[in-house]
């Protein structure tokens, strides 16, 4: 697995943490029986750096640990050492505004099923890219989804590498002119969650409503901070499922992750979300989020 990037020098290219170096991206590779390549035997996170401060990076980090503690995976190295790693991969590629990637897998080990005989290395991978900082304004910051059957494994809950779902259902948004997927279970015809964010609406009654979490519910990080926010601002909300005949009625809807903070969804499957426009209450979410990612003493790095 290599990333090349001709006519670029080494000083341009992207830096990336690879097992311990840190390395030009063009030439980061792993080996070929790592398990995270054969089996998809690893776990990846995400942490959005905006104006330098790692939003609230000590979610991220505790999601990873426990999506590697369900997998009996071990932390690669100790939390502080990997706050560090982090660090240094989002300096050397001068990222301020945008994401950091880490990758965990199990390891380099003969081709088996099962886990190795013998405890090897975990693997370890860190990048970072730029990226989109918090908009100034909801105005233009929306996005069109379609619904999609939700055929991911039944341990939504850990943060696998395992998306081939996942990806399909992002093609399927993309081919349809969307640009993400709500994901239902087919047996129930209730919303999960979307392709790779949290789904949120406001339903006939005006109550803010997503899926409770479960197996089948990633744990956003986002949505936690969200919902912290809104507790203390006052603004209720129900961990209750929405069904696909919901969706035409509802007077909202929203999406929220580390990539699109809080996002208005302007329609679903091709028809307008009520109006068509971002409602008041995700305009109060949008802006009430913004100063939690601008001024949160907790995302200081």
């Amino acid at each position: 697995m290599r990333a090349s990037a001709p006519g670029r020098t080494l000083e341009m290219s992207r830096i990336a943490y690879v097992n311990g170096r840190y390395v030009a991206q063009r030439d980061a590779c792993v080996n070929i029986e790592d398990r995270g390549f054969q089996f998809g035997d690893g776990i990846y996170e995400v942490v959005n750096l905006v104006d330098g401060r790692f939003l609230d990076e000590d979610l991220h980090l505790a999601r990873l640990e426990r999506s590697l503690g369900e997998i009996r995976l071990p932390m690669p190295m100790p939390m502080a050492s990997l706050k560090l790693v982090i660090r240094e991969v989002a300096r050397r590629n001068r990222v301020t505004e945008g994401l950091v990637y880490l990758q965990v897998n199990r390891g380099v080990a003969r081709r088996d099923h099962a886990f190795p005989r013998k405890p090897v290395p975990v693997s370890l991978a860190v990048t970072s890219r730029h990226g989109v900082p918090y908009p100034a304004s909801v105005e233009g910051w929306n996005i069109a989804c379609i619904t999609h059957p939700d055929l991911r494994w039944a341990r939504r809950d850990i943060k696998s590498v395992n998306l081939l779902p996942n990806v399909l259902a992002r093609q399927a948004a993309r081919e349809a002119g969307a640009g993400e997927a709500i994901l239902f279970d087919p047996a129930t015809r209730q919303v999960t969650e979307g392709a790779a964010t949290s789904f949120w609406g406001v339903d006939a009654e005006g109550v803010i409503r997503i899926p409770a979490l479960s197996n089948t519910i990633l744990p956003g990080c986002t949505r936690a901070a969200l919902l912290a926010e809104m507790a203390e601002h006052g603004i209720a909300s129900e961990e209750r499922p929405l069904s696909l005949d919901e969706l035409p009625t509802l007077r909202e809807a929203f999406i929220t992750s580390a990539g699109s903070f809080v996002k208005p969804v302007l329609s679903i499957d091709g028809k307008p979300v009520a109006d068509g426009k971002p409602g008041p209450v995700t305009r109060r979410l949008f802006d009430i989020f913004f100063r939690h990612v601008k001024g949160a003493p907790r995302n200081a790095a």
